[in-house]
């Protein structure tokens, strides 16, 4: 019994361990827990244990340092995001990671608003379309 036990142990911590932000505020009140999971679980999902939390719009928290440093020391690995809160927050010492996000393609717009408008052209320029000539339609004969 002992060796299943020891088994189920090790085969729990296979996973790769993430601390990451779980988003448990209402509709356009987001507050987050930071939280230990399996990197397979979903952010919103089962969780191992609760490390603090962050409410982004008052920009305060409650961080466990040391439950922090411990998982961290065990080899979990910090979400981009919350490895900067941690770093800001003074938690743990380290370089802020550059987050990578999408793009948008300002250029295209840019180049859009700048670009001069092109001269509408008169009607003595451009080429009077091809009319079709139809055939005349037949009229009809009235009895009077």
């Amino acid at each position: 019994m002992l060796k299943y036990l020891k088994i189920v142990i090790k085969l729990d911590f296979v996973f790769m361990i993430v601390i990451r932000f779980s988003r448990v505020g209402r509709k356009n009140k987001p507050q987050f827990r930071i939280v230990v999971q399996k990197n397979s679980a979903t952010p919103t999902g089962r969780h191992i244990e609760i490390l603090g939390s962050w409410d982004p719009a008052q920009k305060k928290g409650v961080f466990k340092n040391e439950r922090i440093q411990y998982w961290l020391s065990t080899g979990a690995q910090a979400s981009d995001s919350v490895h900067n809160l941690l770093v800001s927050q003074k938690v743990i010492e380290a370089k802020k990671r550059a987050i990578k996000m999408k793009k948008v393609e300002v250029a295209k717009t840019e180049e859009a608003a700048t670009a001069p408008v092109a001269k509408e052209e008169t009607p003595a320029e451009t080429p009077a379309p091809a009319v079709k000539e139809e055939a005349p339609a037949k009229e009809e004969v009235k009895a009077e």
